[in-house]
């Protein structure tokens, strides 16, 4: 395989355990990120076949400035990992409007700029490889996480639409939609810059009563990869997420009540419940 890979958010988590499986793989992987330390270490594990580059995705001119060099190297850009992305928790009253601003910025935009940029030179070379990270949450209701699910539901619209209009050039779009999975964006608390939230569940505990144990990185990957290759167009991980996204679409009050009880226990453990 001799695939150019674009990967952002690929300094932690999902976007490291792709780089490093790519890149075992045979493809060229650029690793972009505002964490430069991480970063680093990732590519410096990917061997030859990776390099770093800063950025944060909000930043359109930045983005751009990388793009061009990455087409000045290889000549292309084969696939886009649109990976980046932030998770903001709390009851919606009680969230700064900042922070809504902030997890737009770069769960939407973040993915517009990358597709913008990257979208009309696959256009041009008839080929081309577009996979955005939404989230189970993405497909269905997230309470107390209100932000982020809104966010995700974008992108599985964006990515649905744009897959079939993709398709007369000769490209592929499909969306992950994980249940919660091990990495640090898990127990990751509300950006530290904007202000504070009175209170925030336990994501850990809260995604666990509504869709159990999270899911195995390095299996999710795998599987991930398998059905990416397989060109399934929505990627609901692991299995027992699709059990609860079908019983969403069929039978909503059933999922709602079980929201509901999930919702109401995490609640429970509020100081001032």
């Amino acid at each position: 395989m001799n695939k150019v890979v674009i990967i952002t958010g690929g300094a932690s988590g999902i976007g490291s355990e792709f780089a490093l499986n790519l890149t075992r793989k045979g493809s060229y992987v650029y690793i972009l990120d505002t964490n430069e330390e991480l970063g680093i270490e990732v590519a410096r594990s990917c061997g030859e076949k990776a390099s770093f580059h800063k950025l944060d995705v909000r930043d359109l001119g930045a983005y751009q400035q990388i793009i061009n060099h990455i087409l000045l190297q290889k000549g292309k850009i084969d696939a886009l990992f649109n990976n980046a992305g932030i998770g903001i928790a709390g009851e919606a009253y009680e969230l700064n409007y900042e922070l809504w601003e902030r997890i737009i910025d770069i769960n939407i935009k973040g993915v517009l700029n990358g597709i913008h940029l990257v979208y009309p030179q696959m256009v041009q070379n008839k080929s081309g490889i577009i996979i955005n990270t939404s989230s189970l949450a993405g497909v269905g209701p997230l309470p107390l996480m209100a932000p982020y699910s809104m966010t995700k539901h974008a992108i599985v619209g964006l990515s649905n639409s744009l897959r079939l209009e993709a398709r007369k050039y000769g490209i592929q779009v499909n969306v992950l939609c994980p249940a919660a999975i091990e990495t640090p964006i898990l127990k990751a608390s509300n950006p530290v810059d904007l202000p504070t939230v009175p209170w925030i569940p336990d994501t850990v505990r809260y995604l666990s009563t509504l869709a159990g144990k999270p899911y195995s990185l390095r299996q999710f990957t795998i599987d991930a990869l398998k059905q990416i290759e397989a060109d399934k167009g929505i990627i609901i991980l692991p299995q027992r997420a699709k059990i609860g996204a079908l019983l969403s679409r069929y039978f909503p009050w059933l999922a709602e009540k079980s929201i509901l009880n999930a919702l109401e226990k995490e609640r429970s453990f509020r100081p001032e419940a």
